[in-house]
């Protein structure tokens, strides 16, 4: 009997603390010097905001919501002498202004993506935090750029309007957190 006490004593046995709180330790993986370099160069606002104005004409142009938007807005454009043009005129009509359309919205998306992440990049840099305070001036100066052609009150307007969709934004991806 006394020996299956010494049995069961040994398995109720709670570990020492230091049993019990040893960390697992990993090795850590050095970057390589193409890694850094890289990063380096990434981390360049004007590689960024180059390779932003890019990829939105990529993906905008080839197919993307320029595309949509320049067909939906290009049907709208109604030719004046509609009926005196045939079906196959205004179908011409149609694509062209589609096209058209479709070019010019790829443009201001790329323009738009090119000036929200340098000016987001600077601030960035400049303030040297990553937080919503960036996205809010990068979004005020993206609108206020996109919209100053309808003069100050328009560029007020859209200063503030794309810095609250900017903002929108950011909380519904939540990247500042």
């Amino acid at each position: 009997m006394a020996a299956s006490n010494s049995e069961n004593d040994s398995k109720n046995e709670i570990p020492s603390s230091s049993e019990a709180e040893q960390p697992q330790f990993q090795a850590i993986r050095m970057p390589t010097m193409e890694e850094i370099r890289a990063q380096e160069v990434w981390n360049n606002c004007a590689v960024r905001s180059v390779v932003s104005g890019v990829m939105v004409v990529v993906i905008f142009a080839g197919g993307g919501l320029g595309f949509f938007m320049g067909m939906f807005l290009g049907a709208l454009d109604n030719p004046i002498m509609q009926d005196e043009m045939t079906g196959r005129q205004q179908f011409v009509y149609n694509v062209k202004q589609m096209g058209r359309r479709s070019l010019s919205s790829a443009k201001a998306f790329a323009v738009m993506g090119l000036v929200f992440s340098a000016v987001e990049c600077v601030v960035e840099k400049a303030r040297a935090k990553h937080d919503t305070t960036n996205t809010v001036v990068a979004g005020c100066v993206t609108g206020g750029t996109m919209s100053a052609r309808g003069g100050p009150k328009a560029a007020c307007a859209g200063c503030a309007g794309f810095a609250a969709f900017s903002v929108l934004i950011e909380k519904f991806f939540d990247r500042h957190t």
